[in-house]
């Protein structure tokens, strides 16, 4: 009989301890802190419209019946656009632009010049991380003008435009711009002198994808 209670109290107290045991671990598992959360750095991407100003120098040229004269100056433009970036980093985007020249000459007692610009055209381009380096082209056109003691008068020229640039992303929403353009307005007809114009163009600009 005795040794049955010293049985029974022996197996009670080894249950017992095993039930705090169990319960001690089950806390110690709980405290044990979790691991924290990896974190995931954005990856940036030139998807998104966007829009931005810049200006810089001009260099164009006025090649009329009796005359051909350099009209060097500069202009402001403003432009806006969308890009779509594809899981390659090759990039796709349309742009248009608006811009005011200060291309200018005087020929004799006449002054010829360049006014009001604008532009559509078509960018391909490669993402490196945050730098963009594109080609871009389509329509352009431009307002000439000449001004003398015979008279005054203005045309609207419409032609084509080519260029390449790059753009590079200083945070995830400002960038900024280095472009050359070649711009060929076309034919002009000013006072009865028919004449061609283009133009080349270096530009630096800052602008904002949304």
């Amino acid at each position: 009989m005795k040794r049955r209670f010293v049985s029974a109290a022996v197996a009670s107290f080894l249950i017992t301890g095993l039930v705090a045991g169990s319960a001690m671990a089950a806390d110690a598992i709980e405290e044990v802190p979790a691991a924290p959360a990896a974190e995931i750095t954005p990856v940036f991407t030139w998807t998104g419209f966007y829009a931005g100003l810049g200006g810089g120098p001009t260099w164009a040229n006025g090649d009329f019946d009796v005359f051909s004269e350099d009209m060097n100056g500069g202009l402001i433009t403003g432009f806006v656009g969308y890009n779509w970036q594809l899981d390659n980093n090759f990039v796709f985007g349309i742009e248009g632009d608006v811009s005011y020249n200060w291309d200018k000459a005087d020929v004799g007692p006449f002054e010829v010049g360049l006014e009001t610009a604008g532009s559509v055209r078509a960018r391909l381009g490669y993402a490196i991380d945050r730098a963009l380096i594109y080609g871009a082209a389509g329509w352009t056109g431009a307002q000439v003008h000449i001004d003398g003691p015979a008279g005054n008068d203005r045309d609207t020229l419409s032609g084509w435009t080519i260029g390449a640039g790059v753009d590079y992303a200083f945070t995830n929403n400002v960038f900024g711009r280095l472009e050359y353009r070649y711009n060929d307005y076309g034919s002009a007809d000013l006072l009865g002198l028919d004449g061609d114009i283009d133009q080349h163009v270096v530009m630096i600009g800052v602008g904002y994808k949304f």
